[in-house]
């Protein structure tokens, strides 16, 4: 009698079936870039974009929040990269352009496809795509670009902004006890699009409420009701690279944090497993 690596019991002599583990595939790539008033960072980016070696699979969805800068007119002439342009007649704030984004891209996805969300003001760099897929293919649901894991650096960002940062992986990592992520506002994150048509069903038009920078934790916190399996890969964040101010407002941001976990911990949990 002897026991396999799966802990079943057999026989002497008695042939063992061989488990494999299944592999997970990627399908194309859609890549949402929430974007207002990006006329000089957003040429640069889609450049970069097109330069690498996916860009044959890469779908772009820009979305032009109501800029005055003629931002949605960058995207007309981009070579070697399929760039669609979704447009809000004015400003919504950033959590809307998310979800006209993702609902974009969600209507024209493959179920094995990957979800690409990153700033539009060029502080990202598309070099780690390939780092993504590879997480996804080994498994991951949501990959994280992190500044606090092994090689993560945002050196280049304003001291106030490193501080929020900070304070929210730490108040967000004691109170929401979510596996997998030491960086709950990094707004460059790749998701599978089975896990995102899993949430939409669910959430609909509501997956993404907030009009602010929250709206990249509320995601993350809807999404975890479908528990999935969330990998970081370090994120070199090229604040250098900005070439207009933040448009991130530091009170304001510490006020929707707040009432968003307020609303998290009064939230009922979904009725139905997603």
């Amino acid at each position: 009698m002897r026991v396999d690596e799966h802990g079943i019991r057999h026989s002497a002599g008695e042939p063992v079936a061989i488990v494999q583990k299944p592999i997970s595939t990627c399908g194309d790539v859609h890549v949402v870039l929430p974007a207002y008033n990006e006329a000089v960072a957003l040429p640069s980016l889609l450049a970069r974009i097109a330069g690498t070696d996916l860009a044959p699979r890469i779908t772009v969805w820009v979305v032009d929040d109501g800029s005055s800068d003629g931002t949605g007119a960058c995207t007309a002439d981009v070579r070697g990269l399929d760039v669609r342009l979704v447009t809000h007649p004015v400003n919504l704030g950033l959590g809307q352009a998310v979800q006209s984004g993702l609902m974009a891209a969600l209507a024209e996805a493959a179920p094995d496809d990957v979800l690409i969300v990153m700033d539009a003001d060029d502080t990202h760099d598309p070099g780690v795509f390939p780092a993504m897929l590879a997480e996804i293919k080994a498994g991951a649901d949501v990959v994280i670009c992190s500044r606090f894991v092994a090689g993560g650096d945002d050196s280049t960002a304003p001291q106030w902004r490193r501080l929020l940062s900070r304070g929210a992986r730490v108040v967000f990592g004691k109170v929401l006890h979510f596996d997998g992520v030491q960086d709950f506002t990094s707004g460059f994150r790749a998701y599978r699009v089975s896990l995102l048509r899993r949430a939409a069903a669910h959430w609909g038009e509501r997956l993404v409420e907030e009009r602010g920078f929250a709206c990249m934790v509320e995601l993350l916190l809807k999404l975890r009701h479908c528990g999935p399996i969330v990998s970081e890969i370090p994120l070199h964040l090229r604040y250098d690279r900005k070439p207009g101010a933040s448009k991130l407002r530091l009170g304001r941001t510490l006020k929707q944090y707040l009432l968003l976990l307020t609303r998290d911990r009064l939230a009922p949990v979904p009725f139905r497993k997603l």
